[in-house]
């Protein structure tokens, strides 16, 4: 656990950048500070490894004091990931991974190990080693950022902006990846993010901080939706809550699909018009897995990728209600599709049923709290 006691950071010119922060960061869960310029995320991120000092107060590590601790040994407790990944470009990915396992005490070759348990653990293939750092993407030096912060095994890990950097899709494909990585190594992380999406896709806990660091709100993504504390959080949230709320409840399975025809590429126009009196004509793969909807009065003689409309989503039976929601809304047929864990076809869904399942199982919710 990471705790802010009383934590204040002063500058002599008057500027207070923190001021009396009292917060715990839960062991084992991810923390995501938010707020808008000016807050002190940085500078409470940074009081922890002390890169700041703080004026007043105390920042313990599992109720030891960061102050009582040599601020060298004390960074190689932490792993810490900023913002471009800050490699070191003279250096090969594997060497850039391998420098605090060399710094620990380990043999060059115990610490090329490591770098490259670490490089596969955050999805970069082992040609990638021996690269330097301006021959990969963005969104692959961030891995190696990850990896690097990963090396000495901490049991904390800092976070400063670590995705901005990198295009929507890009960034969207390391927070998936960041998730799952955590499921695994369970690391005790603070993210500072100026984000709020990426801070309640991020965080068990998201804090959010006022203009002079002082706390606004912490609580879960869910609470801080549906029960901000005060007009500034509910505005720093920003509108549309009750369906980013919706990324919180899980259908479990629940959600009662009907079955839809489907057609598959290659397949004549004639078959595809037997298939449906409807506009629109569901297209699968061979293992019966979507592709997208098809209108068959426009197909010429066969249906082809060209034919394609690929603007639906498509929602798990097991995900959540907005996967659901938006899947029968972004769907050009308003019949959402629903697949199973292995992204195989289970049925579809109207919006209106999607409505009705969310509705549902509010009241579900509504009659436990109420027992």
């Amino acid at each position: 656990m990471i705790t802010f006691d009383k934590v204040t950071k002063a500058y002599p010119d008057g500027t207070t950048a923190v001021n009396e922060l009292d917060l715990e960061c839960p062991s084992g869960k991810i923390t995501a500070l938010v707020g808008p310029s000016g807050c002190g995320k940085t500078t409470s991120l940074r009081m922890i490894n002390r890169l700041i000092e703080p004026t007043s107060g105390t920042i313990s590590l599992d109720g030891e004091s960061t102050a009582d601790m040599d601020p060298a040994l004390l960074r190689r407790r932490i792993g810490y990931v900023i913002q471009h990944a800050g490699l070191f470009p003279h250096r090969t990915i594997v060497d850039n991974v391998a420098t605090m396992p060399k710094l620990l005490g380990k043999t060059k070759k115990e610490a090329r190990t490591r770098a490259m348990e670490l490089l596969e653990t955050v999805g970069l293939a082992a040609n990638f080693a021996d690269r330097y750092p301006w021959q990969l993407s963005g969104g692959q030096q961030q891995r190696v950022g990850v990896a690097r912060a990963l090396a000495a095994d901490p049991a904390f890990m800092l976070m400063d902006e670590p995705f901005s950097a990198v295009d929507p899709v890009v960034r969207s494909q390391l927070q998936d990846e960041f998730l799952r990585l955590q499921k695994d190594i369970g690391k005790t992380i603070i993210i500072v993010t100026h984000d709020i999406d990426e801070a309640l896709k991020l965080g068990d806990q998201v804090v959010v901080l006022r203009t002079g660091g002082i706390l606004a709100q912490a609580a879960t993504p869910l609470e801080l939706l549906t029960e901000p504390a005060d007009e500034f959080v509910a505005d720093f949230v920003g509108r549309d809550r009750g369906y980013r709320s919706l990324g919180f409840s899980n259908l479990g399975g629940r959600v009662e699909t009907v079955a839809e025809p489907v057609a598959r590429l290659g397949d004549s126009a004639s078959d595809a018009r037997t298939r449906t009196t409807d506009d629109w004509l569901l297209v699968v793969d061979s293992a019966n897995k979507p592709i997208g909807w098809v209108q068959p009065a426009k197909v010429v003689d066969r249906i082809r990728p060209g034919d394609v409309n690929l603007s639906g989503t498509v929602a798990d039976a097991h995900g959540t209600m907005r996967a659901l929601l938006d899947a029968a809304l972004s769907a050009p047929s308003k019949r959402g599709v629903v697949v199973d864990g292995d992204g195989v076809l289970v049925g579809t869904v109207t919006a209106h049923a999607a409505v009705a399942a969310i509705e549902s199982a509010d009241l579900v919710a509504a009659e436990a709290m109420a027992r």
